[in-house]
């Protein structure tokens, strides 16, 4: 995945020129020490590059103009030393196309009861600086995160890091193409949507091609190439004995390796950060792609099933922020319940094309006939995943917006052997009960497709949400479905008066 380390963050510090030089020069010494110090921390991903202190109108324009242009840049932070006038601000704030974080903290972390005097006082003025600032974000109804506290505690790198992932994903999502072989699969409502609000909303653009397309480059493929990825599933699985050299299903193998090259090829010459495909429309291919979803997925592409083109964008969102972070993010599909009233759990799943990264063991690769697409029986790869805290999250359109679900789940390790579902397996219990969780779910009108994440927070998925300016729902430990029911009519009723 990406390097975030090459992406930078600009850190604003706001002032005016009342105070003179010699306390705008402790402030520029302040806020740069201050850059350099979050810069340096492990749990902030990108460089925070200070920027010289703004005093007026004019500087912070050009200061935001020049961020929005920076390729770089993927956010600004906001940190006003001083009292800086808001009125200042609008023009700058107006123009501003990179997500906004507001800092609010001061330099010093106590107050010097014995020193303390009025030029302290005046060079010391975050305090009601920041919230002068925080009057005009608010007044202009510009999203951003806010936070408190001193800037050495780690809490406070924490929630900016989890924030510069964010925007990480959503620079991501800037001029991202994702693909659409085929059409929806037929009478599906939840995994279509509004492409073109999609594209004006969110940036990222979804285009379809026909599976003859993929089937030409297919056939591109040489034996060598495929000769040489079939090696590597030998090395990286454990190869079931009819797909072993000379097994009975080594053929459903060679073809799935060479769809797997094809595919590659043609989202890498395309230009494509993510994929999906319908069984509904193979014309052309031999089997549907099972590994190669899979193994594409594992390296950084999004991807979904049966048209659904949201969730490869999020999905591919999620693997952006996650850069870095022990743990997966996958495609996933809410499949079975075990309702037992004392273990009640989820059994996650899809018919082929969930990510080995949640393996909890080396995956085996196993050929198995599918039961619909009417197709060859289609190699894959069969697991279990690893337990531990989770989420799963669903984007979904709701006509007049965006809606963004997160479930915070806990993760089951599988303990039953499944000796006749040659699929991955993915158990989790979901937040705070199995009832509850699956209400307001549905209430919230969530879908069957979802990413889950093992290393990602609700937090991190709220901050893409703010950025995006989309509506976020949360179902977690807190949820109670009276209140959750009120705040989903509350927020239909904001959607209605913003649009």
């Amino acid at each position: 995945m990406l390097n975030l380390k090459t992406f930078d963050v600009w850190f604003i510090t706001g002032s005016q020129d009342l105070y003179g030089p010699e306390t705008l020069a402790q402030a520029a010494e302040h806020a740069k020490k201050i850059a350099d110090y979050l810069t340096d921390q492990a749990l902030i991903p990108v460089n925070i590059v200070y920027k010289p202190i703004v005093k007026n109108s004019e500087e912070i324009y050009n200061t935001i103009a020049e961020a929005n242009k920076d390729a770089n840049c993927i956010g600004i932070i906001t940190w006003m030393h001083t009292f800086s006038p808001a009125k200042m601000w609008i023009r700058g704030l107006n123009a501003l196309k990179k997500p906004l974080l507001h800092l609010h903290t001061q330099y010093n972390r106590d107050i010097p009861w014995d020193s303390i005097d009025m030029d302290f006082m005046n060079l010391n003025q975050s305090a009601h600086g920041d919230r002068e600032f925080g009057f005009i974000v608010s007044r202009m109804r510009i999203n951003r995160k806010v936070v408190t506290g001193f800037w050495q505690d780690e809490d406070v790198a924490k929630k900016i890091g989890i924030w510069t992932r964010a925007a990480a994903a959503w620079n991501d999502w800037q001029g991202a193409k994702f693909v659409r072989f085929g059409d929806n699969m037929r009478y599906v409502a939840v995994t279509d949507g509004d492409k073109v609000e999609a594209e004006m909303k969110f940036g990222f653009s979804v285009n379809t091609y026909a599976i003859g397309d993929l089937v030409a480059e297919i056939n591109k493929v040489s034996d060598e190439a495929v000769a040489a990825l079939v090696k590597v599933y030998e090395e990286e699985y454990i190869l079931a004995d009819n797909a072993k050299e000379g097994g009975a299903q080594r053929q459903h193998v060679l073809d799935a390796a060479k769809i797997e090259i094809g595919l590659k090829n043609f989202l890498e010459a395309g230009g494509y950060k993510g994929f999906t495909d319908t069984f509904e429309d193979l014309h052309g291919l031999v089997q549907l792609p099972g590994i190669a979803a899979q193994r594409l997925m594992q390296q950084g592409y999004g991807f979904a099933g049966e048209g659904d083109w949201k969730t490869p964008a999020l999905v591919r969102a999620c693997k952006v922020m996650a850069s870095g972070l022990p743990g997966a993010n996958a495609f996933m599909e809410d499949y079975t319940y075990h309702f037992d009233p004392d273990n009640a759990m989820v059994l996650g799943s899809h018919m082929l094309e969930v990510d080995a990264s949640l393996a909890k063991d080396k995956p085996r690769l196993e050929v198995h006939p599918l039961g619909i697409g009417g197709k060859a029986d289609p190699a894959r790869l069969v697991f279990n995943a690893a337990g531990g805290k989770a989420l799963n999250a669903s984007l979904v359109d709701m006509g007049n917006r965006f809606r963004l679900i997160v479930n915070v789940v806990e993760g089951v390790d599988v303990q039953n052997e499944i000796p006749k579902l040659p699929v991955a397996r993915v158990l989790w219990k979901p937040l705070p009960d199995m009832k509850t969780a699956c209400t307001a779910w549905i209430y919230a009108g969530g879908a069957h497709h979802t990413v889950y994440s093992q290393n990602l927070t609700s937090e991190y998925l709220e901050d893409f949400a703010r950025i995006a300016g989309i509506e976020f729902v949360k179902i977690d430990e807190n949820t109670k479905l009276g209140q959750f029911e009120n705040e989903l009519k509350w927020s239909e009723v904001f959607y209605q008066i913003q649009k």
